[in-house]
């Protein structure tokens, strides 16, 4: 029998705290991209001009790997208190952060009128942004997990992973508007600016939507259940997830690698590969990105529908396993030069990749007990993302450097991809978990061994 907090809330309700998550994943990961477009294109140029343009080329990505250094710390402040005072408090709190750091980016002085304070401050507002984005990600997808239809749970939670092509095709398209309406000297001069003042607005609509969502039932009855016995001692969050999740804290580690290390090569180095190795310009290579993640936008909820009628670990493993059989005719495609057989590469290479992105949202919330939930959840991926993400399109270039070749690109690849079949083959199946029930991980089972587990009672 369902418990009240894991009942199906109303339809209306469940789409108002869906769309809440989508729209500020979305601005989130807008804000994230757009940095990243922005420092390919003119950020070299504005804050990094006494150097020569591909050392400020260089320096320009370095700023933007920062935010992914920050993701971990954001993921363990944002975990510990939205564990203790709610999922809701917090992504208001991330949202504000990443809105406000990118609109700032947007007022930034550029070198030529601070000199060397110029690039410092954009670094630090970058540090912000990646420190709110470690923070949103998990408390996104357990607003809509402790909320939905746990039948359905795969396919509700899915729509906040959807934020990540939503974003990127936003962040894009806006690029894209201004420098086809914009000559070079007027985009470099203010036109840059306007895409980070967007987010200001932007944030103000995602704001209002998330505020009128209610906080978590199953985080409620969770808090109301700590209270009655705040005579025992309750350990910190973190404490709590080495204690009772860390293999689940690796499995989730794990299961990152090859999802995050794919993307990355696919949508980012891509726009290196094409246009050096292939010759083809960087507007085709970004064509192709843009409509490859329409698509891929498209097909993560009907990745995370069937992981509700087949399970996680198999729409996981097909993903990861179907990404490591696709690298060498992905390059072999764009190898082609032209534009079909790039659009082709990329587009199969994100419908894979949806296949693990997808089912990750209720995977990792399965994972672990409420209370520490928001914590195990963010730590295991955030963490993940320096080791996976981060460094992939600057491995991915040294090793075309080096070699010349994209096959040790493939290789670097399909390593992630053992290591992911790994981790997720391990892991236990966790599609018909109850998130408002007691977990049955080793070190809780037996601490709850001594309790009596009928009558109603229950642990978080």
């Amino acid at each position: 029998m369902s418990s009240p907090a894991s009942a199906p809330p109303a339809p209306n309700n469940l789409k108002r705290i869906v769309a809440a998550s989508l729209i500020g994943t979305t601005i989130e990961w807008y804000d994230f991209f757009l940095y990243g477009s922005a420092a390919a294109l003119v950020f070299n140029k504005l804050f990094f001009p006494d150097s020569d343009p591909l050392v400020g080329t260089l320096l320009s990505f370095l700023t933007y790997a920062v935010g992914f250094a920050a993701r971990p710390l954001g993921a363990l402040v944002f975990g510990h208190y939205g564990d203790r005072l709610g999922r809701k408090k917090l992504l208001v709190l991330s949202l504000l952060m990443m809105g406000g750091a990118t609109f700032a980016i947007g007022l930034l002085p550029t070198h030529a009128t601070i000199g060397t304070a110029a690039p410092v401050l954009l670094t630090v507002l970058r540090l912000v942004q990646g420190f709110a984005l470690g923070g949103e990600w998990g408390g996104a997808v357990l607003l809509v997990s402790e909320h939905g239809d746990a039948r359905r749970r795969g396919f509700w939670a899915s729509w906040p992973q959807t934020g990540a092509p939503a974003g990127q095709l936003l962040a894009t398209g806006v690029l894209s508007l201004l420098t086809a309406l914009l000559s070079d000297s007027a985009f470099n001069s203010w036109g840059w600016r306007i895409p980070f003042l967007l987010s200001g607005v932007l944030v103000m609509v995602g704001l209002w939507i998330r505020l009128s969502v209610d906080e978590s039932p199953v985080f409620k009855q969770a808090l109301a259940q700590a209270e009655t016995r705040k005579a025992e001692a309750e350990p910190m969050p973190l404490v709590a997830v080495l204690r009772h999740h860390w293999r689940d804290v690796l499995i989730a580690m794990g299961a990152r690698m090859a999802e995050n290390i794919s993307y990355y090569v696919i949508t980012a180095f891509i726009l290196v590969y094409a246009t050096t190795a292939a010759d083809l310009s960087k507007q085709t290579a970004l064509n192709a990105v843009l409509i490859a993640s329409a698509v891929h936008f498209a097909v993560i909820p009907a990745w995370g529908a069937l992981s509700d009628r087949i399970g996680r670990r198999p729409v996981y493993l097909l993903g990861a396993a179907g990404v490591g059989l696709w690298m060498f005719p992905f390059f072999m495609l764009i190898d082609s030069g032209d534009f079909g057989s790039l659009l082709l590469a990329v587009t199969v290479g994100l419908v894979l990749h949806g296949a693990m992105y997808a089912p990750q949202a209720a995977f990792f919330s399965e994972m672990f007990a409420t209370r520490m939930r928001y914590s195990g959840a963010s730590i295991g991926a955030q963490f993940a993302s320096v080791a996976a993400g981060a460094p992939a399109p600057l491995i991915a270039t040294a090793l075309l450097s080096e070699y010349d070749s994209s096959t040790p690109i493939s290789l670097y690849v399909i390593a992630s991809v053992l290591l992911t079949l790994v981790a997720v083959g391990v892991a236990k199946e966790t599609r018909h978990r109850d998130l408002a029930e007691p977990m049955a991980s080793p070190g809780e089972a037996e601490e709850a061994s001594a309790a009596p587990r009928k009558q109603g009672a229950r642990s978080v």
